[in-house]
């Protein structure tokens, strides 16, 4: 009996009938060599097809196969017929597990992708906005005043002096003064 195997455009075709005679006759060790030879393309096809096209698990259902192959060697029927059926029904029982157990196991996800580590993100954000409003905090009233309007108002010089009164040459120093207060300040935080 001839061995059975997929062509390219997916039709049953026939193994040589002398690889089919060599399965026969060669010992366990050379049977998945041969298995591999015959069979690993209308295999991989059938897996292909069962895991929507994931070529990586593919080829591991593939390989575990072959593996189980190997292992049963000495209790496997020697027909091509038999072989294909026993590999293609081990490979669908591999798929099945694999899709139980995803559905069972959580996710993985990796953690160097950036929108998984947002939240780390976040907490030192928190961190940082926690640290300046201090450094804020100890600061005089008319800083503090020239910092709000100019860097969290988002107002121009021009703006923030009309805002508070005062001339835009005042504005210019106090924030001068303030950002070199604050950069002492926030450095004092970094060294404790």
């Amino acid at each position: 009996m001839e061995a059975l195997g997929r062509e390219s455009r997916g039709q049953l075709g026939y193994a040589s009938s002398a690889t089919a005679a060599a399965v026969a006759a060669d010992p366990a060790d050379d049977l998945v060599p041969l298995l591999y030879k015959d069979f690993r393309a209308t295999l991989f096809a059938q897996v292909l097809a069962l895991t929507n096209h994931d070529r990586q698990w593919t080829e591991d259902v593939v390989q575990e196969t072959m593996i189980r192959a190997w292992q049963h060697s000495d209790t496997l029927e020697r027909d091509p017929g038999m072989l294909r059926g026993w590999l293609l029904t081990v490979a669908r029982r591999i798929v099945i597990d694999g899709w139980r157990n995803r559905r069972v196991r959580p996710q993985e996800v990796a953690l160097d992708i950036p929108e998984n580590t947002e939240s780390a993100d976040r907490a030192d954000s928190s961190l940082a906005a926690l640290t300046i409003t201090r450094a804020l905090g100890e600061l005089d009233a008319k800083y503090q005043s020239v910092i709000y309007e100019t860097y969290l108002a988002g107002n121009t010089v021009r703006r923030a002096a009309e805002i508070l009164g005062i001339p835009e040459g005042t504005v210019k120093s106090r924030l001068y003064t303030a950002m070199r207060q604050l950069r002492k300040a926030l450095g004092e935080v970094a060294v404790r």
